[in-house]
């Protein structure tokens, strides 16, 4: 039994609907108050408020696959939240979510790719949505943590610093998600009988070798990650190739 099949939860119907809305609201109400309690606990390490957010927001595609959040509902929130958080990023009325002491649209641009892929995919393939937005709250979340913290080799690319740590902690986890949506989503659908699908749905060294592909491109994108453009680029080319891969 695939993933679509074991997440037909209550959340069909007005009330149904609303209860989803409600559970979402919560879980994000959690990540924003905790990125501010550790912004004020460690107020010198500007950078982990807003990777928590960063994080954080990324399991937010999973509710609302889960709870069968209708496309009606989700697309507009997803561009009302994008337009509150460019206002943010103007007028930093929340400095946890913005203030890192850099040029970075990072937070507008990751808002842009969630609501752009769900214009694209939902519902239909919200495997492809979780698959470009966990990507990069997981990957490039943990970089931008363990990057800093952990001492390794490091190159400039774009006036950003990369290194071996951050870059690994990028490959590795973005490989885990994508593995684990790849066997959650369940058997190819009816749609992967030729092409790209049907090649990828052939047998597990096919399914490894895009898993691959799929992480060697995210990792290269988030190397050009000049002013945070890179939370548009991942999520995008990521949800794209894996609808073409599991349609």
């Amino acid at each position: 039994m695939g993933l679509s099949e074991l997440f037909h939860a209550a959340g069909s119907g007005p009330k149904g609907q609303t209860l989803a809305i409600a559970v979402v609201g919560l879980y994000l109400a959690a990540v924003l108050a905790l990125a501010l309690l550790v912004r004020r606990r460690w107020p010198e390490q500007r950078e982990w408020s807003r990777k928590l957010v960063h994080m954080g927001t990324g399991p937010v595609v999973l509710l609302a696959w889960a709870l069968q959040i209708e496309r009606g509902i989700a697309l507009p929130v997803a561009a009302a939240v994008t337009v509150l958080t460019a206002l943010n990023h103007r007028f930093r009325l929340l400095p946890a979510v913005e203030d890192v002491g850099r040029p970075s649209y990072g937070t507008v641009a990751y808002g842009a790719s969630i609501t752009l892929l769900l214009a694209l995919f939902w519902p239909a393939q919200p495997a492809a949505v979780a698959a470009g937005v966990l990507v990069m709250a997981f990957g490039d979340g943990l970089a931008g943590l363990l990057g800093p913290l952990v001492r390794s080799p490091s190159w400039s690319l774009g006036g950003q610093r990369k290194s071996v740590v951050g870059t690994g902690a990028m490959a590795i986890a973005s490989g885990t998600v994508l593995t684990l949506l790849w066997i959650l989503q369940g058997p190819a659908g009816a749609g992967s009988g030729s092409g790209l699908a049907g090649w990828a749905a052939a047998g597990a060294p096919q399914a490894g070798v895009a898993i691959l592909v799929l992480t060697a491109l995210a990792v290269g994108l988030e190397q050009l990650s000049a002013y945070g453009l890179d939370n548009l680029s991942v999520p995008l080319v990521v949800g794209l190739l894996w609808s073409l891969l599991r349609p």
